[in-house]
């Protein structure tokens, strides 16, 4: 009676390894094709932003404040892809959070960017000045931190 018991523990065992092992290749495979997307989305980011910059120069010659505007939220848009594709090769998952967090700040500022500066407009503008201010003084405290652990 405990042989059958032991060979069915076993073989459920065997099968509890297995799906794990199928799910975590999975996974992985899941993780490649995103990391590839997002490549090719990158190289689509780039091939856009440097396309409007010929394009801006050639019609206008020297750059007016609002062809500026355009590329400069175009600039911090494919920064923020750039960032998440960095993080997708990131495996400790310290590094990984913090660079999420510089992601959350480079949003946070090109939203504070893109926003009009109009009366209805300033508490969102103060609010969104805080969170900012706020993930860039966290930013420097741990990278502070993570110095002085490496020391």
């Amino acid at each position: 009676m405990t042989q059958k018991n032991n060979t069915s523990t076993n073989i459920k065992n065997f099968f509890e390894v297995q799906v794990e092992n199928g799910f975590a290749t999975l996974v992985k495979a899941v993780r490649l094709f995103f990391i590839a997307f997002m490549i090719i989305y990158l190289i689509a980011c780039l091939f856009s932003i440097s396309n409007k910059l010929y394009e801006f120069i050639l019609m206008q010659g020297t750059l007016d404040f609002p062809s500026m505007k355009i590329l400069l939220t175009d600039a911090l848009f494919t920064l923020i892809v750039l960032a998440i594709v960095k993080a997708l090769f990131i495996n400790d998952s310290f590094v990984y959070a913090l660079t999420f967090l510089e992601i959350a700040f480079v949003v946070v500022i090109r939203k504070l960017i893109l926003l009009d500066t109009i009366p209805e407009e300033n508490w969102t503008l103060l609010i969104l000045g805080l969170i900012s201010t706020s993930f860039f003084i966290l930013i420097i405290y741990i990278h502070n931190l993570k110095r002085r652990w490496q020391e």
